[in-house]
């Protein structure tokens, strides 16, 4: 695994988005802001720049960026709670976009053999070959949009649409810590061993969160993360 040690945020950029995001209330405290348009990059950088955005203000007790929405609680119960969606919904007019540069990480990473459990049914429902789906998902770099679910999980966007897979109706019971898993359109690695509905195609030898570490998360949002073929076994 290789790591770099900088993180930088850049300036705002593009343009506001014609399109007004969901906002939903969760609770009495809690809105739920839903991006417009496709599950992208372009999305994702609108929720990291409004989330920036609305960091400034002292009337959020929590921020919580996640796949291309953010959770905003208030400190307190509004009297309006109107008001308080049409602030947010101003909030993003003028946000525009921020794209955040993190560390690069290499992800050693086991194709096929006994943890690839999945592999077979994505050949039968993409209608590819194993090596061909091995050969996809090893070639982009994908971007950590958010961390969350199981501790030190992140979240990866990138993966080709030609091996996306829905997840399972079923989860496997024991899926184990380090599988490299596909989930929709998303990839990752599994932090913990249990129930997992996530297709297993791969392993890798790693542990993304080590709560005695100084940063026990060693993925963030806007980290690129690429999986290098160790050993493939087809």
């Amino acid at each position: 695994m290789s790591v770099g040690t900088v993180r930088l945020s850049a300036p705002a950029i593009g343009l506001p988005s014609q399109r007004p995001p969901k906002i939903s209330c969760i609770g009495t405290r809690s809105y739920l802001i839903e991006a417009p348009g496709d599950f992208d990059l372009a999305a994702q950088r609108r929720i990291w720049a409004l989330s920036k955005a609305l960091a400034n203000s002292e009337d959020y007790a929590e921020l919580i960026p996640g796949m291309t929405n953010l959770l905003v609680v208030l400190k307190n119960t509004p009297s309006d709670p109107a008001l308080v969606v049409q602030r947010l919904s101003d909030q993003w007019d003028c946000s525009g976009e921020l794209d955040l540069v993190g560390k690069t990480i290499e992800i050693p990473t086991i194709y096929g053999g006994e943890h690839a459990i999945d592999l077979p049914a994505l050949c039968d429902y993409s209608g590819l070959s194993a090596q061909d789906i091995v050969t996809l998902h090893a070639q982009p770099i994908y971007t950590v949009f958010s961390v969350g679910s199981a501790p030190g999980f992140g979240y990866l966007h990138g993966l080709d649409p030609r091996i996306c897979m829905p997840r399972k109706s079923v989860p496997s019971l024991k899926m184990l810590k380090g599988m490299v898993t596909i989930g929709g359109m998303q990839t990752g690695v599994a932090v913990l061993t249990g129930p997992n509905g996530w297709n297993s195609i791969g392993f890798a030898d790693i542990t993304v969160f080590d709560p005695m570490a100084k940063s026990p998360a060693i993925m963030a949002p806007g980290d690129r993360v690429r999986f290098v073929p160790e050993r493939i076994e087809l």
